[in-house]
């Protein structure tokens, strides 16, 4: 099981959390491929913990779908089906539409500047082909306005099933376009406006079209 050297850990986390994060980001980005075995052991060496916090992390893990542990046995990557983008974004799509109706009226203009900012950096990422960068924008747009819904619930369970997405999108099963940049800026019409469910329903179909592009894009291939 090869683990890189070249990393950094946030310090004020706790062992635990630190260990979810890391090996999470290495599943996520491929560093720990589908069906990889994972040693307790390798880990906590290469993470500087001991095993306990690194078997609390694969444990929280193996609960949100990242790794399958089989007592007596071992622990291994799950593995990657890219249909799993039709099953993910759908309730995905749901609680970030409900955030943004939520947001709708506490997002002010220094948050639209600032997200503004963040859409056109996001359109020149995704003109330049910086996969990494665009992704990341991506998400610290959606994550401001999720920030803005003060619902804890919410942010929880979008911080879940934004990680698969993530997976899915540096294993190509999911790519941005030109319409992602139009429709961030239709929902920041919609905040400028007021209008709740307007924003609402534009978030949903921002989540939902990579499905449907998915899919297009499987029976061209076919």
């Amino acid at each position: 099981m090869p683990i890189p050297t070249n990393f950094s850990i946030k310090p004020r986390l706790s062992a635990k959390k630190r260990a979810f994060n890391q090996i999470q980001e290495w599943i996520i980005d491929g560093t720990l491929q589908p069906g990889e075995k994972l040693h307790d052991a390798d880990l906590a060496q290469a993470l500087g913990v001991s095993r306990t916090p690194i078997r609390e992390a694969l444990q929280l893990l193996n609960v949100q779908g990242f790794v399958e542990m089989y007592p007596g046995v071992g622990t291994q990557v799950t593995t990657l089906n890219k249909e799993d983008v039709s099953k993910i974004l759908p309730p995905l799509a749901v609680l970030q539409a409900l955030a943004t109706e939520l947001a709708t009226p506490v997002i002010n203009q220094e948050t639209l500047h600032l997200l503004r900012d963040i859409n056109t950096k996001f359109a020149q990422s995704i003109k330049n082909g910086d996969s990494d960068n665009t992704l990341k924008l991506d998400e610290k747009f959606h994550n401001i306005i999720v920030e803005n819904a003060h619902n804890e619930y919410i942010s929880s369970s979008v911080s879940t099933l934004q990680s698969h997405v993530f997976r899915l999108y540096f294993h190509s099963s999911i790519v941005f376009t030109q319409r992602s940049i139009e429709e961030h800026e239709a929902i920041l019409n919609a905040f400028e406006e007021n209008n709740k469910d307007e924003a609402a329903r534009l978030a949903r179909i921002n989540w939902l079209h990579p499905v449907d592009f998915f899919y297009s894009e499987h029976q061209v291939n076919k």
